[in-house]
């Protein structure tokens, strides 16, 4: 699990650079004022480059926050 969320941490770094590495596991589409639809589809795309799956792009409503997002990978049984 430890290292599911280090994996993830490293891709919404990748894409929001500014933030701080306390912001990252609380960031949202709400917190994170450039987080727009472009950002979105670059986290998508790391995540699944960073963990070798095919993401369904009507799942992509799910993907406005770290916390969604690693519940989104926890159930597609990515990192066991």
């Amino acid at each position: 699990m430890e290292e599911l969320r280090e994996r993830l941490s490293q891709c919404v770094a990748a894409v929001f650079p500014d933030l701080t590495p306390q912001e990252i596991p609380v960031a949202s589409v709400a917190s994170v004022s450039n987080w727009d639809s472009m950002a979105t589809v670059t986290l998508h795309t790391l995540v699944q480059e960073e963990f070798g799956i095919e993401i369904d792009p009507d799942d992509l409503e799910q993907f406005v926050s770290y916390e969604l997002i690693l519940a989104y990978l926890q159930e597609a049984g990515v990192g066991r």
